[in-house]
């Protein structure tokens, strides 16, 4: 059982973790291209973290510009253990009025101009995604909530699209007629590649508005988002210190993702594209070490 190293992704309006002892920005490169940033790393009760801010610092990166593969990998090559992603959203009801944290626990992809996959041509590799959250994770993170009188749900799939626009009326009702609970833009491929790096990955959706559906709350507009967002940043940012120490500096395994690669690779070894094969070393390299 090795140490924790909790990373943390932050989304809109959070783009830094303040009261990390031992704090120091430090650039993480990736064959995979540019992270949206450095990487602030620190410790806090003895757990170690690491934080990136998913947008960068002074929010640079749309939710379609931002290099998610070069994102997981360098948190990935920074010793990452499990990551929690921290993303603003809209809501998709009635309950989940802004301010309400949503713990999601599914996703349905719906965004189409991004690169999804660490695997491809000359390496392929399939990785199960019926589970995409970690429980103990999503554990921690309710408990905090609770104990820091966050108000918040625990349970519901976020719909993830492309923007960078908002949602049109027909859009809105559409999903709503699937049962999503809030919709976003930067949960996908996130989670997705999280899974292939063998990442434990749990979400906090932010809800800064009812998305443009509510007939008594008008249309989605950024002044609208950016208020909330500063009360949901303070927030995110307690709970976040709230459950690194629940978590603790002994890493207790998640079973099913920790060796989610152990049955997902598919390309047999003579026929592997080299290339490809050099640029998984952080990604795969648990799986890829002798082969």
């Amino acid at each position: 059982m090795g140490r924790t190293v909790l990373g943390i992704v932050g989304g809109s309006g959070v783009y830094d973790i303040p009261g990390l002892e031992n704090a120091r920005w430090k650039a993480v490169k990736s064959p995979w291209g540019e992270p949206s940033d450095h990487l602030l790393f620190g410790t806090f009760r003895g757990v170690d973290m690491v934080f990136l801010p998913r947008h960068g610092r002074g929010h640079v990166h749309s939710p379609t510009t931002i290099n998610y593969r070069a994102n997981i990998d360098a948190l990935k090559r920074a010793g990452v253990t499990d990551m929690i992603s921290v993303s603003a959203c809209g809501s998709l009801k009635e309950e989940l009025a802004p301010g309400t944290f949503v713990i999601a626990d599914q996703f349905i992809d719906r965004t189409h101009a991004r690169e999804k996959s660490f695997f491809g041509k000359g390496f392929v590799a399939h990785v199960s995604m019926a589970h995409p959250v970690d429980a103990k994770l999503t554990k921690a993170l309710h408990e905090a909530c609770v104990e820091e009188q966050i108000h918040h749900a625990l349970g519901g799939t976020y719909l993830a699209m492309e923007g960078p626009q908002f949602s049109s009326l027909a859009e809105s009702n559409l999903y709503r007629s699937w049962g999503c609970a809030v919709i976003g833009m930067t949960a996908m491929p996130e989670a997705k590649l999280a899974r292939e790096a063998e990442l434990p990955y749990a979400i906090v959706a932010m809800v800064t508005d009812y998305d443009c559906w509510h007939e008594h709350h008008g249309h989605v507009t950024v002044d609208q988002v950016v208020k909330v967002l500063h009360d949901n940043a303070e927030n995110a940012r307690r709970l976040v210190m709230r459950v690194a120490p629940k978590l603790g500096p002994e890493r207790k395994p998640s079973p099913g993702i920790d060796n989610a690669l152990d049955t997902a690779l598919i390309t047999a070894p003579e026929k592997r594209d080299p290339e490809l094969f050099a640029k998984l070393d952080a990604v795969a390299g648990r799986v890829l070490k002798g082969k």
